[in-house]
């Protein structure tokens, strides 16, 4: 086989327009001079309020969401352009926009200055009430339109029309919506305000600290000279990168950027190579301690400490990864690859001597939280040690100019999250208002004929077609609103029922025909970007396997488990993975037969199913193709 051996590592200026690309929340317009000072003004003046109302004063709800909203909208217009590939440098933004930020903000902090007397009216409300409030919303919809994409507006607005066809007046709908923590300042944008905002600054001050730099130098110290070695380095460092990145676009392009051409140099074929990152990277959103943005939804939905959910979700997301990475082993054995030359790759003590600071902060936030502190606290003392430990060494260390971009990033990187949880929030006030909930369950446990397997089905398909076009956390707001309570319904802990929603609204960003995450990277390694969709989510099945045997068996999740029982799940689906990766693949010390093939398939699924018998019979199944593998001559 032939391949290319040159490399081209993606400059600065080529990832961000890739990123762009690919990931709206990224297309922002690129101002200099004066008018970037001021833009980056605001953003800090944004920043200071986080910090204020989180650490310092206490505001009602109402309050605290509206005005969060309202800065947000307000410096969403001056950045982000009515359409896409209008984010040249430029010095200049229209005034409709500047009209449209403006009124928006206007329409939020109506509501701010009016609080008690509009609280007071409750659904009375005045003409000029409901003015602000129709305002507010249709501002915030082309906004997020702007930032998020069409699809989750098409979704909000099917509610609404619903809501309208149910016989409920524009006024009523307005009070839902908009004055009322039930719809647009509702849980997802309360979260989002308080837990969500300040891990998004955690990850700007890590990334701004060299921390991605570092963690694809650890990944290769610790896995460069294997076999196929590259993307095995990229699945370490991008499971790492996705403990603070909440994009799985933005984690592909950010190392795939790097990886991608190594892999290929590697002898990898380019759609391998890009559905390599894509699925590590979206895999990254379930990788503890620093989960997705609808890690900390999910806790406030369920009333279950972040902490629970971290720690429960530990042993599927290690088996996530520890299938891709088994499955790279031999697709790198079957090609006969090698690793990186030794003089290419870093020294671990020493470069974990050197840089091995850089992990404090994360260090500090799991001790933190492990110690019963909120999330917001320990993101907030994360956040500071990121800023203390930068000066450890000359290269990492924060100038001011780097300080303004780490909080400026931040800022900017919580306008898409924001949206997405304020139209979210939509959904969930439609379905307070009408009861629509209670006729979904009711239909659905009908098509699903009480069978929770079919139930599960619908959810995943739900959750999958969702996916295509809408943000993961919105994705899973709504799912967890409508679906999640009839897999509970059914007799599932309420722990699985939402971990299996969060993990089909992740996959979506790898699964065919909308898959962005691996177009991404099929742009970086010149793939073709469906082939790249299908081997990504090859490579990630265990992703769609998991959910339902954490609901099935909720062990794997310890829940009402022991610590003899834990050790031999974690053991045996260790060794399922083993067998159902070779199974796939087709290859172990040499190619398998397909009869051979099906049996470590099957005992694979056996494995990794929490069980005694299914454990002993799995067993014996991989130990029979092993053998043969092992004791026959290779080809």
């Amino acid at each position: 086989m032939t391949h290319d051996k040159s490399i081209h590592i993606l400059s600065e200026e080529e990832t961000e327009k890739l990123i762009a690309q690919f990931d709206r929340e990224s297309n922002v317009r690129r101002f200099s001079g004066v008018p970037n000072i001021i833009i980056k003004g605001l953003l800090i003046l944004f920043t200071i309020y986080v910090f204020v109302v989180t650490l310092v004063i206490s505001l009602p709800e109402q309050v605290r969401r509206s005005a969060f909203l309202g800065i947000l909208v307000f410096i969403g217009y001056l950045l982000y352009p009515i359409r896409r590939g209008m984010t040249k440098h430029e010095n200049r933004i229209a005034w409709y926009d500047i009209l449209l930020g403006t009124l928006g903000a206007i329409a939020f902090f109506y509501y701010v200055v009016n609080f008690q007397v509009i609280v007071g009216r409750a659904v009375l409300l005045q003409p000029l009430d409901m003015v602000m409030g129709v305002i507010g919303i249709v501002i915030l919809a082309e906004l997020c339109r702007r930032v998020v994409g069409i699809p989750i507006l098409v979704v909000a607005a099917g509610f609404i029309t619903y809501a309208f066809a149910a016989g409920f007046s524009l006024r009523r709908v307005v009070h839902q919506l908009f004055y009322t923590t039930d719809g647009i300042i509702g849980t997802p944008i309360g979260v989002c305000s308080t837990f969500i905002v300040l891990f998004i600054f955690l990850a700007s001050f890590l990334e701004k600290s060299g921390i991605a730099t570092f963690f694809i130098d650890l990944a290769n110290s610790i896995a460069g000279f294997a076999s196929g070695g590259p993307a095995k380095v990229a699945v370490i460092a991008s499971a790492l990168e996705g403990m603070y990145s909440g994009s799985s676009v933005a984690n592909t392009v950010g190392s795939g950027s790097v990886t991608i051409p190594v892999m290929k140099k590697t002898g990898y074929k380019p759609e391998f190579a890009a559905a390599v990152e894509a699925a590590a990277s979206t895999g990254g959103q379930i990788m503890p301690p620093i989960m997705g943005a609808a890690a900390f939804l999910m806790a406030e939905l369920t009333n279950i400490p972040y902490a629970v959910i971290a720690v429960s979700a530990i042993l599927p997301a290690m088996l996530y990864f520890t299938g891709i990475f088994l499955m790279i082993h031999f697709e790198a054995k079957k090609l006969g690859l090698k690793g990186l030359p030794k003089e290419e790759i870093p020294h671990f003590w020493k470069l974990f001597i050197a840089k091995g600071y850089l992990f404090l902060p994360v260090v500090i936030l799991v001790a933190l939280m492990s110690w019963g502190k909120t999330p917001a606290y320990a993101a907030c003392f994360a956040i500071l040690a990121a800023v203390v430990v930068s000066f450890f060494r000359k290269e990492t260390r924060f100038t001011p100019a780097s300080f303004v971009d780490a909080l400026c990033g931040g800022s900017r990187n919580t306008i898409g999250v924001a949206m997405a949880c304020a139209i979210a929030g939509i959904v969930v006030g439609i379905v307070s208002l009408t009861g629509l909930g209670q006729v979904l369950i009711s239909v659905l446990l009908s098509v699903a004929n009480n069978s929770l397997f079919l139930a599960l089905v619908l959810t995943m398909v739900a959750c999958l077609i969702l996916g295509m076009g809408i943000p993961t956390t919105a994705n899973y707001v709504i799912m967890a609103t409508i679906t999640a309570p009839i897999v509970v319904r059914m007799g599932v802990p309420v722990l699985a029922a939402h971990m299996f929603v969060f993990y089909f609204g992740i996959v979506a960003d790898i699964t065919p025909p909308v898959a962005l995450a691996a177009y991404a990277g099929a742009a970086i390694a010149k793939a073709n970007p469906i082939k790249t969709g299908v081997t990504a989510t090859r490579l990630a099945i265990t992703a769609f396997i998991i959910p339902y045997i954490f609901v099935f068996s909720p062990s794997m999740l310890f829940i009402d488990t022991t610590v003899p029982e834990v050790i031999r799940i974690i053991i045996t689906s260790v060794i399922g993975m083993f067998g159902l990766s070779a199974g796939l693949e087709g290859y172990m010390r040499r190619h398998i037969a397909l009869p051979l093939r099906l049996l470590l398939i099957a005992g694979g699924l056996l494995l990794i199913h929490p069980g005694l018998l299914t454990d002993v019979v799995g067993l014996v199944l991989i130990a029979i193709v092993t053998v043969t593998q092992y004791m026959g001559k290779k080809r």
